[in-house]
């Protein structure tokens, strides 16, 4: 089926929304609606996923409410995968069982993340499309000291997103997103975020003896990406308790304060979810009661 096919047999919104479902594995009704048809009645787009349905495309599952959760099926990954050069790997397919398991939140939360800065670029005219963000990342890391066997720093997704400027300059801003769902010990957590100063340090040698050692990291992005760690999952005092343990230790991590080049800032998912990324919910290792937006701008102390 070609590009121009399966969107006149579909539209081009139904094939919008199964290109998302299958980048990102599992997406809520509501999710859907924000990214794709935000001036449209939720009921408009809940007639769209369902000729998807009905064609074999997708399915879902049920959350408490009837709420439903839409993963694709194998005849639509092999839809969207016959589109141009558009998916670059297989994805991985959900299965039933996984979408109604364990890591379902995990993933939504994941996805909300994306969803909300899709918002926020739609209002301040910047550019953060469906697509923007990529889920579970897999970033070679190189053997640990005293081991051979290679390791992996797997990020929950990595986002793209383009600020437009009045002046007509563009930007374009990368962010490592960690999803934490108070399911970790805080000190494993901190761990992780400091594979990241790892990932920064792995280099791959020169093809010759006269080329530098390169930085693995710069064949994927063009500057370091920042590390946007959300947590979610939890009651809001022990989110903050869980924020506040974690900035102490990242503080004084050695791998990270080594590396000052890993930025790490930190905020609760309600608080993405209800002010957006531009709003000063973003707290960092370095200064743990100053909150500031995804930009690390407009700082305020907190009490």
């Amino acid at each position: 089926m070609t590009d121009h096919t399966m969107t006149v047999r579909l539209g081009r919104t139904s094939v919008d929304i199964l290109e998302s479902v299958y980048q990102h594995r599992l997406l809520s009704t509501r999710q859907l609606h924000a990214l794709h048809a935000p001036v449209n009645s939720r009921r408009w787009l809940h007639r769209q996923i369902v000729r998807l349905r009905d064609a074999g495309l997708v399915e879902c599952v049920f959350l408490p409410g009837r709420l439903a959760l839409w993963y694709i099926t194998e005849p639509g990954a092999d839809a969207i995968e016959t589109i141009g050069n558009r998916a670059e790997t297989r994805r991985k397919l959900i299965r039933p069982e996984q979408a109604a398991g364990p890591l379902q939140q995990h993933t939504l939360a994941v996805n909300q993340v994306g969803v909300e800065f899709v918002k926020a670029a739609r209002e301040r005219g910047d550019e953060c499309g469906p697509l923007a963000w990529r889920n579970e990342i897999a970033h070679p890391l190189g053997p640990p000291p005293g081991r051979k066997a290679p390791e992996q720093l797997i990020s929950d997704a990595v986002l793209t997103y383009q600020r437009n400027q009045p002046s007509g300059r563009v930007s374009f801003l990368y962010r490592f997103i960690e999803l934490d769902r108070a399911t970790m010990p805080v000190n494993t957590l901190a761990a992780k975020l400091a594979r990241y100063a790892r990932l920064y340090r792995h280099t791959l040698p020169g093809s010759n003896a006269l080329d530098e050692p390169a930085p693995l990291w710069t064949q994927f992005y063009p500057i370091f990406p920042s590390v946007l760690l959300v947590l979610a999952g939890a009651s809001r005092p022990r989110l903050e308790r869980r924020r506040d343990a974690l900035l102490v230790l990242c503080a004084h991590n050695p791998d990270l304060t080594g590396t000052p080049e890993v930025e790490i800032a930190c905020c609760l998912l309600d608080d993405l979810t209800e002010q957006g990324p531009f709003a000063a919910i973003f707290r960092a290792p370095g200064s743990p009661r100053t909150a500031t937006d995804w930009l690390n701008q407009d700082g305020a102390p907190m009490a």
